[in-house]
């Protein structure tokens, strides 16, 4: 297990910076009114059921945080919330969304995050709190901190989407051949970005619910600027998933409108092959005319050109003659019949 930041804090400032978590439990005993925040990356069953026994945390929960591949949610165990939330990133580079993960267990007296990736960086969110103060909320405070956090690290992934969208417009009617695979790469990762996103609303609707009953302090200017601070992420997460919603139906449609130059490619392909069909089959048609002309002459003219014996047609004295208008009229009867019927 590896423990990221180890401290307890009273009245927003930080008091003790334990080197383990045995001494950060006995330093928060040392403080009263004060909490104890602890970061983990990647916890092992035992290093968490340390934190666990300690917090009394629930065994639910505690094995959905081991276990991650949760959806975005807001559990309440007793005393103690169970928030999992879903940050994403973009990569730039290869141009696709990378989403994590991040379990908080927030009590009234401690903070345990538990990270699965990269993203979003607590450090940072630390870092800010201890700087202005913010940390004199209590829990409830760095729960709020690193949900906006998460929240604000949407902005360059819907960035990065509507770029990406933009791009397979422009390239529908170029003919890329991968442009449908991309189109359902794209709302793939669309899908997942409002599963991680949607659940948010009804996240934040819960915690300033609970605020706005009178629970945890909100009576006094501390809970009042939390609700106030709530609303506010509440609103940037609104305008993501809208946002995300607007990204889903311009992909279907993008697909319906590729679905159809498809169509219509296949459909010009087919009338170009049934114009060349008929076109060989106009060619057939004159040559098997112009074949039927000359066979019949070509008959006459054999038979007549073998010198039997017994053709007394022949001894006549127009038999050749007769012959020969014979080969000449069948052939003339053919092409004016074939012309009359366009064939020729």
């Amino acid at each position: 297990m590896t423990v990221i930041d180890n401290a307890v804090y009273v009245d927003g400032r930080r008091v003790a910076t334990p080197t383990s978590l045995d001494e950060t439990f006995e330093a928060l005993q040392a403080a009263p009114g004060g909490f104890a925040w602890i970061g983990l990356y990647r916890p092992d069953e035992s290093g968490l059921e340390v934190v666990a026994r300690e917090f009394g945390l629930h065994e639910l929960a505690v094995e959905d945080a081991l276990t991650g591949h949760q959806r975005a949610k807001l559990d309440r165990y007793g005393d103690t919330r169970f928030l999992v939330l879903r940050p994403a990133r973009y990569l730039d580079a290869e141009e696709r969304v990378e989403f994590g993960e991040v379990h908080l267990f927030v009590g009234r007296d401690f903070v345990v995050g538990v990270r699965h990736a990269e993203s979003p960086d607590l450090g940072r969110v630390r870092a800010r709190l201890e700087g202005d103060g913010l940390l004199a909320r209590g829990p409830l405070g760095v729960l709020y901190a690193v949900l906006d956090q998460v929240v604000d690290e949407y902005a360059p992934v819907v960035a990065g989407l509507e770029n990406d969208i933009d791009e397979i417009e422009d390239e529908l009617f170029s003919g890329e051949a991968a442009v449908a695979k991309r189109i359902y790469d794209l709302s793939g990762e669309v899908m997942e970005f409002q599963r991680a996103t949607k659940p948010l609303v009804a996240i934040i609707e819960t915690l300033r619910a609970e605020l706005d009953a009178g629970t945890e302090g909100s009576d006094d200017e501390t809970g009042l600027e939390l609700r106030r601070s709530l609303r506010d992420v509440l609103d940037h997460v609104i305008r993501i998933t809208e946002k995300a919603d607007e990204f889903r139906q311009t992909l279907q449609n993008a697909l319906s409108v590729h679905a159809t130059l498809v169509a219509q490619r296949q459909n010009e392909v087919m009338q170009s092959l049934t114009e060349t069909s008929l076109a060989q089959s106009e060619q057939t048609k004159k040559i098997s005319s112009w074949a039927a002309i000359f066979f019949a002459p070509s008959l006459v003219a054999g038979i007549y050109g073998m010198n039997f014996r017994n053709m007394p047609e022949l001894g006549w004295l127009f038999g050749y003659p007769f012959a020969i208008v014979l080969m000449f009229a069948s052939g003339f009867v053919l092409y004016r019949i074939f012309k009359s019927r366009h064939w020729l």
